[in-house]
C-alpha cells in the first residue's frame, strides 16, 4: 500500500491534537489498564467496556508522546462495537504492521497511518502502548466468559 506521506502525518496529527475519546469515566463496568514507558513521557491509562462479546467503548487519557496519543486515539474510533473476535484481528493486524509483517490493511483503518513505525524501532513502544492495553484487557474478557468466547467463535 502505497500513500502520500503527508496523508499519514495529516492523520497522526489531527488524532495527536484532536484526540478521540480522550477521557476517563468513573463507570465501575470499564476495565483499566495504566500504562507507562520507562524510556518516554508516555503515561497513560486506557479503559474498555466489554460486555456481550463487544468492545462497546474504549477512552485513555494520560500523557503521551505524539505517536502513542495518535494511535490510541485512532485504537478507541476503530475497537468501538467490534466484537471480541473483531477487535482482535484489528490488534493482531497492527501489530504485525508495526513489526514489518504482511497485514491487512483493510481492517487497520486510519491505523495504517503507522506503518513506517516498523522502519523506527525506538518508536514501536510508543505505537503500541495502548493496544498492549487493550489486549491485556480483552485477553482477561476471554478467561472471566469463556463460553461467551466459544459462542462468537461458531457464528
Amino acid at each position: 500500500m502505497s500513500i502520500d506521506p503527508t496523508y499519514y502525518r495529516e492523520i497522526i496529527m489531527d488524532n495527536y491534537s484532536y484526540p478521540r475519546h480522550k477521557e476517563l469515566t468513573d463507570d465501575k463496568e470499564y476495565d483499566h489498564r495504566h500504562m507507562a514507558s520507562d524510556s518516554c513521557i508516555d503515561d497513560i491509562t486506557v479503559q474498555a467496556k466489554i460486555k456481550d462479546g463487544k468492545v462497546q467503548d474504549v477512552r485513555f487519557d494520560g500523557q503521551a508522546c505524539t505517536i502513542s496519543t495518535a494511535s490510541t486515539s485512532i485504537l478507541t474510533h476503530l475497537l468501538e462495537g467490534k466484537t471480541i473476535a473483531e477487535a482482535e484481528n484489528i490488534i493482531n493486524n497492527y501489530n504485525k504492521m508495526i513489526h514489518g509483517q504482511p497485514y491487512d490493511a483493510d481492517v487497520l483503518e486510519d491505523a495504517v497511518a503507522f506503518e513506517g513505525v516498523a522502519k523506527q524501532p525506538n518508536r514501536i513502544g510508543c505505537a503500541t502502548i495502548g493496544w498492549r492495553a487493550m489486549e491485556e484487557m480483552i485477553e482477561d474478557y476471554e478467561k472471566d466468559h469463556p463460553s461467551k468466547q466459544k459462542e462468537e467463535a461458531s457464528k
